[in-house]
């Protein structure tokens, strides 16, 4: 059953989408895929979310020899090419030592197993998806790998903030900052607190729910049909225990967890506007 969260919103989710466009801006990508109209479309989806150029490649050969010599912010490979597949391609792009050898790689291919899918990891992809994909699914992946990359990039931090609520990752804790009366640490489980922790990481970015899934629900080992309503049903307690613990930050302010289109979900960005 479809709530308000669900349904509404819309000026909050337009806003969180439109701002990938400023995260992508500038950045460069490598696509390898040998279905001309799937490069089409996707290289078209990317350019205008903001990607500054999308450098499209039909074998592996000519993937490994483009991110030799170039820095792209993140690769796309298909896995079944001709030639060098995608997954030796990846082998040798992480072991070339290459401008792009450390690059985020997202692997987006027919091969959806989970034995397929174990093997990408572990070979150096950062991310598995099984085609066909939307293309929000997509781009918030992309989004996401980049903003990892940005993190592993600074310095190890500390405490995330988000208005007067406080994320700590290592004491794995989430606290409400009172004022003068001080702060009321949230009691969430291991889960919801997993959740939090991913949602709010994302700073006011979509965040879909098969990423929250591979994410949060780790010790399943396969995607269940019903999985979005296994998600959904936590999504709907943790909103109701959030708004019981922190009433102060006002009605106009709950639910905290925005649903987005494309099965997505948004953390509220409680900072004031500027």
């Amino acid at each position: 059953m479809s709530t308000e969260a669900d349904l509404g919103h819309s000026d909050l989710v337009d806003d969180a989408f439109l701002a990938l466009s400023d995260m992508f801006a500038g950045r460069r990508v490598l696509l390898l895929e040998d279905d001309p109209s799937l490069s089409d479309h996707v290289a078209g989806r990317l350019i205008r979310a903001g990607f500054a150029a999308v450098d499209r490649v039909d074998t592996g050969e000519a993937a490994l020899s483009a991110a030799q010599v170039a820095a792209y912010d993140v690769l796309v490979l298909d896995r079944l090419t001709a030639g060098l597949d995608g997954l030796e391609t990846l082998k040798r792009l992480r072991s070339g030592g290459g401008p792009s050898c450390d690059a985020p790689v997202l692997m987006l291919t027919a091969l959806g197993g989970e034995r397929q899918k174990v093997e990408g990891l572990l070979n150096g992809a950062d991310d598995y998806l099984a085609k066909p994909v939307g293309d929000e699914e997509l781009l918030a992946r992309i989004a996401a790998q980049l903003r990892k990359a940005a993190r592993l990039s600074r310095p190890a931090g500390g405490d995330l903030l988000n208005g007067p609520l406080r994320l700590s990752p290592g004491a794995r804790t989430l606290k409400l900052d009172l004022g003068e009366s001080g702060a009321r640490l949230i009691d969430l489980s291991p889960l919801e607190f997993a959740i939090v922790c991913e949602l709010m990481t994302a700073r006011g970015q979509p965040v879909t729910k098969t990423m929250l899934w591979d994410r949060c629900w780790v010790e399943w080992t396969f995607l269940p049909d019903n999985f979005v309503n296994i998600i959904d049903a936590r999504i709907s307690a943790l909103r109701r225990r959030l708004k019981e613990q922190a009433p102060e930050l006002g009605e106009d302010m709950h639910p905290l967890i925005v649903s987005a289109r494309s099965q997505s979900l948004i953390f509220r960005d409680l900072d004031p506007a500027p």
